[in-house]
């Protein structure tokens, strides 16, 4: 893939109706953002971007009440097309957010504890509008194995067996998050991507968690990752707009 075409995607974690990042998904290092989400919205859009990333953090850990309403809100606007996870496990979940507005949807628990059902997803709503996102941390062999349920559990699959179950369901999108490195600002594992694209080059990657700068979002691109997914960089202001522009579909 040419460098140029990474596309970034700015991201919203949202708890409480509020923005906050979490500290390598742990909920109790939270930070509290006092941006509204509707004016982030309107910043990024105002920056070139074309699509924006919201998790529902109440949701994806079993809350109540969780954020579907604010999110709604979000998705009225049709200013960004809306890639929403959180909580979204069963079909009905994912119907509603479709027909709400949202352009695609991210499942994550389902994907490791439901597989048949999502693999029915995929053919019933199109690979186009649904991203399984894994979320991983390394084992003491340094595999790579999928964390579930907002990241409160841990389970002994692997990323790539994982991926392995979808292959012949018209897969498309895949969003990897290394955990460890989420909300950190130490750098993005580039050698993950960059062995995930060689057992997978047909799917399209998204990469999160640890991105500080464009130096970054230029590696991830050289490594093939068609996205980036960027929340406390952004939110920090750490990269020069004119530096995020090449990576803004609208700038």
């Amino acid at each position: 893939m040419n460098p140029r075409r990474m596309r970034l995607i700015p991201a919203i974690d949202l708890r409480d109706g509020r923005c906050v990042r979490l500290l390598r998904g742990d909920f109790s290092a939270e930070t509290h953002y006092e941006a509204d989400p509707h004016a982030l919205l309107a910043r990024y859009q105002g920056y070139g971007a074309d699509w924006l990333h919201v998790v529902d953090l109440d949701a994806a850990r079993g809350a109540a009440p969780d954020n579907r309403a604010l999110i709604l809100e979000l998705a009225a606007q049709q200013s960004l097309d809306l890639q929403v996870g959180g909580g979204l496990r069963d079909r009905r979940a994912v119907a509603e957010m479709l027909r709400a507005g949202v352009s695609r949807v991210v499942v994550g628990s389902a994907a490791v504890t439901a597989t048949d059902e999502v693999r029915a997803w995929l053919g019933e709503f199109g690979a186009d509008r649904i991203v399984l996102a894994f979320d991983i941390r390394f084992d003491e062999t340094g595999m790579p194995c999928v964390a579930i349920h907002g990241w409160q559990e841990q389970s002994a699959l692997s990323l790539w067996s994982a991926i392995a179950r979808y292959t012949d369901a018209g897969l498309k999108h895949i969003l990897c998050t290394d955990v460890s490195r989420d909300g950190t600002l130490t750098g993005p594992n580039v050698a993950l991507y960059a062995e995930a694209l060689q057992r997978f080059p047909h799917l399209e990657w998204q990469a999160s968690g640890g991105i500080r700068n464009a130096d970054d979002l230029r590696t991830l691109a050289a490594a093939g990752a068609a996205a980036a997914i960027s929340s406390k960089a952004l939110l920090d202001e750490l990269i020069p707009l004119e530096e995020l522009q090449p990576f803004l579909p609208n700038a």
